[in-house]
Order: structure tokens, then C-alpha cells, then sequence
């Protein structure tokens, strides 16, 4: 089906592939569907649900047909589209939903099926027997979801991502991306141009034609090439823009090269986060076809597609085409068809008043009513005004018109606008800020207009940035008017596809509205219309114009599903690139990660840090020995413990301090500089988010201390405040958590290994309990903090990170040298729980502030988050579950995590459920177990009794029910 002297392929070049294991030669710069059809395959798929033959349809990313499976074994990747796949030497290609081949499919029995399997047969058919839902209805249908099928082999290919910023972002390089990027770098901007196919041109490079007097796709060449020369553009081709998202911040898969593919480690295309401060949309349009019986049969094709395989791959359709539309663009078919030498058996154009100037059979008025043959059209009916005709021919090319891709400009929650004129959805104006639309994608269909257009945005797109907008001459070429006669469906025998990969029906969306899913979003659900592979890009407008006539509503009545990225499939790999292995939960080393190993400290994960558990001495066999001598240690002497894992916060501007207020449940502008207070954060909900300490470091300068746990959630929800909330403070905060390493030491011993590293030790005198201020260390600036998380006398120092394994080796020798040293995790949780302190484990998202004991915190003199919710009678009902402590009094002298509570003589049943332990240990301090944990109306049952039983580990013990905190509950000694 090759045409010789046609196509933009390099015929010099063979490349050899397979399609369901029969070789198959093309060339290069070939697709594979139009490799395929050049060697006269015509079916390439079967559908989803009555597994009919289903053919190339289209000749881009909207394919909702030819998908196939490429590779074997790991590097099997199914569902990927024919018509974009690159032709490469040794591609192996696999039709999908098929069994046990493409030619012989048992399923297409479900055709015949069909009367059962209207729209929403589903949700009637699997309600009974109830029984027959687990063991026959569920099983069945997993086994039958789905289109293609992973290898279930891990996947061996890389993904990359990568970040790009520029001033203007122009989508699509067809003649009017190609014009707006042109008037945007000439006028000093910095310019991504991204383009979804291999090269530049766009429509340009299936037409004929001239534009400045050359061929259309030689001009489309030169162009991308004068742009590629100039130092502030980047052409990113075989790049699809994916979704627009807030902030100018834009999502785009980049396919790699055949060429590239094949080099050894060579990732597998690059997912890229692009910022942008303009965007112009000129992504084109996509053809329709119109829903006519019969219309789904291989052979069946979008009129600009077999202008696409001709001009540009230089393959014909069919050897006897029937042409079939309601505007020029099938006039156009013809005309390139018999330049070409194809045979055109009839031009069916559905305008009543259309003029013929080729010469073809020429039924103007007419409409397709059908199309039969088995495997692929043969024969095709017409609907004329002298009465039904038979037309021998093997292809149908359709075309209903064009719609403008207007789904990037959707993708933040707007809607399009109806355009009765060209019976097309518009992007609506200023629905993603800083973009605007040009050339087909804004409803400009002619090659003029489209270049006009894409000129005039460039420059518009400039002019916004302060820049002064250049003038580049619009270059000739041919325009006109969008003549078009709204078709959406031809009435006739036989079923009219709307959705073809989906097997939608006009009948299925009718049914719909009967059945009262009258709601665009209700039929798309109930139907599965433009679900999954297609999302609508074929077949979305025209099935809410049948259903707009099936409710008697107009189609901007209807109105459109909602648009949602990606625009095209994205791997999650993808997305998600480099997190495999230790990239998807990435190692973190505090800086004294190195000392730690060399004492022999054993390490666990704390988050996404590593911590020591502990630090073993000569002699100790157990964690639990290692664990008391630390925490003896502690209260005795003195401990070091790295707290760098800590999440740091530095916020800073002139409203920085009402912010806090607004962030935290107590108030903060009114702690003086040097101070540090406690704080308690709630989430929206009213429930606790996170604890920890505010620093004042100067009256615009605060420094504020998350739990290791919640620290990246805790960067999130201030981001969150400060920009959704709160955007007209000035005030901002960052995560300083990697630049500072810092280091806790306690114990009654602390201010003496202080003052030994320390330049001033005199700072030591002058800084009151839950005070700060800056020091220096061996000529290094540091901050020092007067806070303890032991109960102990206690410091917290910081210094810059890089000194941080320096400062940590200097404080364990300076403690050892008076009987202390490094304490791990184990101690520092037995230190917690004997003072009774609050971690995750406590504050695990599901408590609130009287939980916890802290609603005195809750000012009512100021607002913060939570604060409504956190005040509803359900959160504030004192008989929900309290902290509390607990004393082991049993025979069973253990405690475990956990464990549920119940009232002493009650059956451990969920019924009787009281409560549960969150935290628990041995305590060397009280010589026997504690812990902490949530019981009913706690505070108000302190010295009752309660059974800890864990029906999982076999245990259970009586416990007393304390009051939280055994080891110095006045606090003297950490004020003292």
C-alpha cells in the first residue's frame, strides 16, 4: 500500500519488526501503524467488551483503537498506541484482548451477546444469586478487565525526571506554536517549545500545500530549525504535555529517541515538572467522526488520518476510498487521494448546498447508513435523496468536524465554552492563569488564521512579561472560512459507535437518559463513555450531543465531563522516577551516622532517618542492658543524643509572629526574643497534627521544632497556610532541617560539658529554662537552647551541618570524661515515658488536645487552625479517651504496646474495649514497667485498676491507673 514519490519516511532506511510473531518491514521515520497498513494490515485490535475487529483509526495520541503490547517478558509494556509508537529495528508488537489470536478470538462471542450487555447491564445483572458475587461474578470479571496485561516481571527500564523553568511555555509546535514561539524568543523571552511528536509542524506535516511559497512541512522544517538556533529557545519534540497544575506549573513526558533507546543504560524517557510564566495552548484540534451503524469496522478512518498515512508516511488507506464529511476537510481527502493516484469511489458530504470541484461521484446532501464485510469494510450504504445506494469500497474516511484540545486549559476545574459557529467546545479565557490559547486549539482552522493567531499570542504572551513584543511578518498562506453542518449521528440499521475502544453505543448514552443518568458525569459512568484509553479526545463531543437530544437539552446545557490530567498516559515509573529500592525510601545520615557505627551502635529507621538504638559496652549482651545504663546515665551524669532529625523550621517577616498564633494553639507573638515556648498544632479536623518548640530568635525571626515523624507534613500544611490562608501576610518559612545538626545533652553534668565547649562558657549563666540564644564553638557560630526532653537538666546545641560529626565527637568525650556518653533511641524513649512526654505514638492523628490533657492550651483570645472544629461537642465530650499512665500491679510483669484496656472484671471483648497502650517500657528510674496510653474518662479514674490484654502476643497483666509522668513530675529538676 506504499505510494511511491509520497511520504516524509526514509525509504534508504529498512527496519525490520514482528506483529503477533509475522515479520514486517518498514522504514524509518514509520510508525507502526503506518508500517502496518503499508503491508496491508488492517486489523490491529480487537474491543473491550464484544471483542469486535477493530482497525487504525486516527494517526495520533487520540488513538482509541490500534493498542498493542511491546517487548516481552520485563520489558513488556502494554496498552501503548500504534500510531505513536516509533518504528525501530527489532520492535516486537502484540495484539491485545484477544484469545487464543487477533483472527480467531472465542470472546467475540460476547458480540452476540450484545442484547445482554446494553449499558449498565452490570450493575443488573451481577445483584443475584447474592451468593454467586465472591465465587463466580468477582473472579470472573478480574479476569476479563483490562486491555493489555503487565508481565508481572519487575520492570527493568529507568526513568528520569527533570525540572525546567522559562518565561513562555508555547504547547505544540504546529504553525501557530511554531509563529508564537518565534514572536516570543525575538522579543527577548525564554522559550520551551514542547512538541508531543517527533518533530515540528504539527498538521502541517499531513498536508499539502505552501505556506511563503514553500511546502508546507519544508517551511514548518526551516522554521523549527531558525528557532533552534536562537540561544533562548529549547525545542523539547517527542514531548507531550501532560497537565497544568497551579503556579505556572506544567507536567510533560519526553519518549526517547529509537536511536537513543537502543544505547546500553539509556533511561526510558524523562517525566518533567516545567515552570512557566506564560503558556500559550496551541495543541491543535482533533477530527470527530460521526456515530453512523456499523461505523466501528477496520477500514473506518478519521479523513485528516488518511491525509496523515499518505503525505506524511506515504501509505494509502485503501485502494478505493469513500469519503464521507460535513465540512472541507473531506474535500481536502479527495483532493489529496487523487493526486495521489487512489481511487475515491464517492464524496459524500452531508451539506445540502457543498460544490464538488474534483472529479468524483459527488452526492451532496447524502449521509453513510451503514457499512458491512467481516474483518473490514467491503461494501458501503448511502442515504441519498433518491434513495438508499451501495457503494463498493474497502475505507471510510470521516470527518465530523474538529475540536479544539482544550484539555490543558480545563485541567484546573473550568469548563469550555460552546461555540455554536463551529459546533466545537472553545478554551475557556483565563482558566489556568498566565495561558492562553492560539491557532486550532482556540478554534482558528485554517493555516492563515492558525499562523495570525499564534504570532498575535506570542506576542500578547511577551507584552504581559514587560517585555517588548516583536513583529515578525505573518508569512502567506491559504485561509477561509470554517464551513460546517453539526453531525453527530446517522439513524439507519445496525448499531452507531460513539466509543469504540469502550464499545459505547448511540443506543447505550439514549438508554442512559432513559434510565434517568441524565447528568453528563452520571452517563459517562453508567456507560463507561470515554473512559480509560480514549477519555473522550474522539468520542466525548459527540455522545453529550446525543444526549443533549435525548433530554431535549442543548449541548452547552449538557455541558462536558470534567478534564483531568494527564492528557496522555504517563508510566507511574514515570511519575515516580528514581524512587526504586533504596530511592523509593531513601537512606538519611545524620552526621554523626559515622561515629555511631564505629561505637557499634546498632541503627533503625526513624522516618526516613537512621538513628542509633543504642550503644553497647563490653559486657552487655542484651539491648535492654544498653538501654538502662543509658537511661541511669542520663539522670546520674550526663547523655549526648544527635536530635538533628528533628524538623526545623525557619520562619521569618513582619507577620511571621501572627502567623504562628494562627498555626499553633497557644500563643506565640507574645514570647520575647531568646525565648522558646512549647506548642501544640492541630489539623483543620480539630484533631492534634504535631508538637514541639517555637524559638523567638529575633521579633520577625523564629525558629520552630517538629517530631521527627512529622516534620515533611508539618513543612506541607505551613506552605499551606501560608499561601491558601493566609496570602496576604508577609511571612515565609523554610525547612532548615538539613543545615543544622544538632545535639541534646542532659543530665544533672550537662552545664559542665558545656562550659567545656563552649568559647564563652558565661552564656551558660545567662540563659534561663526555655531561653536561646546564639553562641560559638571553636570560632563556629551556634545556637543554644535551655530545653529538655529527659526532664533533666537539659541544652540542645546547633550547628551548621558540616560541623555537626565534629561537635558530636567533642560532646561524647567531654561526657565520658565524667561518666556519661552517647544514648540512643531505647533510652531516650524510656526518658520520655518516665516524664510522662508525648511522641507519635501518642499523638498518632486520631486525638485531640483534651486527649492528650492540653486543652488549657486552646487560647480563646486569638483564631488558629482547628480551633472551630476542635471546639465541637463530640471532640470536647470528656467521657472520650484520656492519657493516662500505667503501673504494672500483676502477677504478669509486663506491658506491650498495643495491648487494648478493660475494666477489670470485664470479657476482653471489643464491646468492653476501654481504651489501649501506646508507649511502654522498664523503667530503671522506677525499678519497675510502665506506660502511657488512652483510657475512657482516664483522668478521672487515676488509681482504679484496668486489664492490659493482648489477644495477638498471648499477654495480659492488671494495671493502676496513674497519673502520666513517676520521675520528677514538679519539674525541678530541668528548671533548676
Amino acid at each position: 500500500m506504499r505510494i511511491e514519490g509520497k511520504g516524509r519516511i526514509d525509504r534508504t532506511r529498512p527496519v525490520a519488526f514482528s506483529f503477533d510473531g509475522v515479520r514486517h518491514a518498514g522504514f524509518a521515520g514509520d510508525t507502526l501503524a503506518s508500517a502496518l497498513l503499508a503491508d496491508g494490515v488492517r486489523m490491529m485490535g480487537r474491543s473491550f467488551k464484544y471483542h469486535r475487529p477493530r482497525g487504525v483509526m486516527t494517526a495520533g495520541s487520540e488513538e482509541p483503537n490500534a493498542l498493542v503490547t511491546l517487548g516481552k517478558g520485563a520489558a513488556q509494556v502494554p496498552n501503548c498506541r500504534a500510531t505513536t509508537t516509533e518504528l525501530r529495528e527489532g520492535l516486537v508488537a502484540r495484539s491485545q484482548n484477544r484469545w487464543p489470536s487477533l483472527g480467531l478470538d472465542v470472546l467475540a462471542v460476547n458480540d452476540l451477546m450484545a442484547p445482554f450487555f446494553g449499558a449498565g447491564f452490570y450493575y443488573k445483572t451481577f445483584m443475584w444469586p447474592r451468593a454467586f458475587w465472591e465465587k463466580v461474578y468477582e473472579p470472573a470479571i478480574r479476569r476479563a478487565a483490562g486491555l493489555g496485561a503487565l508481565s508481572g516481571e519487575p520492570a527493568e527500564d529507568r526513568w528520569e525526571r527533570a525540572f525546567a523553568h522559562c518565561d513562555i511555555l508555547v504547547i505544540g509546535a504546529g504553525p501557530a506554536g511554531l509563529m508564537a514561539a518565534l514572536a516570543a524568543a525575538e522579543s527577548g523571552a525564554d522559550v520551551i517549545l514542547a512538541e508531543e511528536d517527533v518533530q515540528a509542524g504539527g498538521r502541517l506535516l499531513a498536508e499539502t500545500g505552501e505556506v511563503d511559497g514553500q511546502d508546507v512541512a519544508d517551511w514548518a522544517a526551516e522554521m523549527a530549525a531558525r528557532l533552534a538556533a536562537m540561544p533562548n529557545v529549547r525545542i523539547m519534540t517527542r514531548t507531550a504535555v501532560t497537565g497544568a497544575y497551579d503556579g505556572g506549573t506544567f507536567g510533560a513526558l519526553e519518549r526517547i529517541a529509537p536511536d537513543i533507546e537502543r544505547r546500553p543504560d539509556a533511561p526510558a524517557g524523562c517525566f518533567w515538572r516545567i515552570a512557566a510564566r506564560r503558556a500559550v495552548l496551541a495543541a491543535g484540534a482533533l477530527e470527530r467522526p460521526v456515530a453512523f451503524p456499523n461505523n466501528d469496522r477496520p477500514g473506518v478512518m478519521m479523513a485528516g488520518a488518511v491525509r496523515a498515512y499518505l503525505n506524511r508516511w506515504g501509505v494509502a488507506a485503501g485502494r478505493s476510498v469513500l469519503v464521507f464529511g460535513n465540512n472541507d476537510s473531506a474535500h481536502r481527502t479527495v483532493a489529496d487521494l487523487q493526486e495521489a493516484g487512489v481511487h475515491v469511489a464517492a464524496l459524500v458530504d452531508a451539506r445540502a448546498h457543498a460544490t464538488c470541484a474534483h472529479d468524483v461521484a459527488f452526492y451532496p446532501g447524502a449521509q453513510v447508513t451503514g457499512t458491512s464485510g467481516r474483518r473490514g469494510v467491503e461494501a458501503v450504504c448511502i442515504a441519498t435523496a433518491r434513495g438508499e445506494e451501495r457503494i463498493a469500497a474497502d475505507t471510510v474516511a470521516v470527518s465530523g468536524g474538529w475540536n479544539p484540545t482544550v484539555h490543558l486549559a480545563c485541567h484546573t476545574g473550568a469548563r469550555p465554552v460552546w461555540d455554536e459557529a463551529r459546533a466545537a467546545f472553545l478554551p475557556p479565557e483565563g482558566a489556568v492563569p498566565g495561558m492562553s490559547a492560539a491557532g486550532a486549539a482556540a478554534g482558528h482552522f485554517s493555516t492563515r488564521a492558525c499562523l495570525e493567531s499564534g504570532l498575535a499570542e506570542g506576542r500578547r504572551a511577551a507584552e504581559d512579561l514587560g517585555l517588548k513584543p516583536a513583529a515578525p511578518d505573518v508569512p502567506p498562506a491559504s485561509d477561509g472560512a470554517y464551513d460546517i453542518l453539526p453531525l453527530w449521528q446517522v439513524e439507519g440499521r445496525g448499531r452507531a459507535w460513539l466509543d469504540f475502544q469502550n464499545d459505547v453505543t448511540v443506543k447505550d448514552v439514549a438508554l442512559a437518559a432513559k434510565e434517568n443518568f441524565r447528568s453528563v458525569e452520571h452517563m459517562k459512568r453508567y456507560t463507561t463513555q470515554g473512559m480509560a484509553p480514549d477519555q473522550g479526545k474522539n468520542s466525548n463531543v459527540a455522545a453529550l450531543a446525543v444526549l443533549a437530544e435525548a433530554t431535549g437539552r442543548s449541548i452547552p446545557g449538557t455541558g462536558t465531563t470534567t478534564f483531568r490530567p494527564p492528557y496522555v498516559p504517563v508510566p507511574i515509573a514515570a511519575m515516580g522516577a528514581g524512587g526504586k529500592g533504596k530511592s523509593f525510601a531513601p537512606e538519611r545520615f545524620t552526621t554523626s551516622h559515622s561515629g555511631t557505627i564505629r561505637r557499634g551502635a546498632p541503627v533503625i529507621e526513624a522516618g526516613l532517618w537512621y538513628r542509633p538504638s543504642y550503644f553497647p559496652k563490653q559486657g552487655e549482651t542484651n539491648w535492654r542492658q544498653s538501654c538502662d545504663r543509658e537511661a541511669r546515665m542520663v539522670r546520674e551524669t550526663v547523655g549526648v543524643c544527635d536530635v538533628s532529625t528533628l524538623g526545623k523550621i525557619d520562619v521569618q517577616g513582619p507577620d511571621a509572629a501572627q502567623f504562628l498564633d494562627f498555626l499553633y494553639t497557644n500563643m506565640m507573638s507574645k514570647l520575647a526574643p531568646g525565648r522558646v515556648r512549647y506548642g501544640l498544632m492541630l489539623r483543620e479536623d480539630g484533631h492534634v497534627m504535631d508538637d514541639g518548640t517555637c524559638a523567638r530568635v529575633a521579633e520577625d525571626h523564629f525558629l520552630v521544632t517538629t517530631t521527627t515523624a512529622a516534620a515533611g507534613a508539618v513543612m506541607r500544611h505551613v506552605d499551606f497556610a501560608a499561601q491558601v490562608l493566609r496570602p496576604s501576610w508577609d511571612v515565609r518559612a523554610v525547612s532548615v532541617t538539613e543545615q543544622w545538626a544538632q545535639f541534646a545533652v542532659a543530665g544533672p553534668r550537662a552545664r559542665e560539658v558545656l562550659a567545656q565547649v563552649l568559647d564563652a562558657p558565661g552564656a551558660l549563666d545567662d540563659l534561663p529554662f526555655m531561653g536561646c540564644g546564639p553562641v560559638t564553638v571553636g570560632g563556629v557560630a551556634a545556637r543554644l537552647f535551655r530545653i529538655s526532653f529527659s526532664g533533666e537538666t537539659g541544652y540542645e546545641i546547633a550547628v551548621p551541618a558540616r560541623y555537626g560529626a565534629a561537635l558530636f565527637e567533642e560532646l561524647v568525650g567531654r561526657a565520658e570524661g565524667l561518666g556519661g556518653g552517647a544514648y540512643g533511641m531505647e533510652a531516650l524513649n524510656v526518658l520520655r515515658i518516665e516524664k510522662g512526654f508525648i511522641t507519635h505514638a501518642e499523638i498518632h492523628g486520631r486525638v485531640t488536645a483534651l486527649d492528650v490533657g492540653m486543652q488549657g492550651m486552646m487560647s480563646r483570645k486569638k483564631d488558629f487552625i482547628g480551633k472551630p472544629a476542635a471546639g465541637r461537642e463530640g471532640l470536647m465530650d470528656e467521657g472520650r479517651e484520656q492519657l493516662v499512665g500505667l503501673r504494672v500491679v500483676g502477677a504478669v510483669k509486663e506491658l506491650l504496646s498495643g495491648a487494648h484496656l478493660f475494666d477489670e472484671g470485664a470479657e476482653a471483648v471489643a464491646g468492653n474495649d476501654q481504651g489501649y497502650i501506646t508507649s511502654a517500657c522498664y523503667s530503671p528510674a522506677m525499678g519497675h514497667v510502665i506506660g502511657l496510653g488512652f483510657l475512657a474518662r482516664g483522668r478521672a479514674r487515676i488509681g482504679e485498676r484496668v486489664r492490659a490484654v493482648d489477644h495477638l502476643r498471648g499477654s495480659e497483666t492488671v494495671c493502676e491507673v496513674c497519673a502520666p509522668g513517676w520521675v520528677d513530675p514538679e519539674g525541678g529538676r530541668m528548671r533548676g
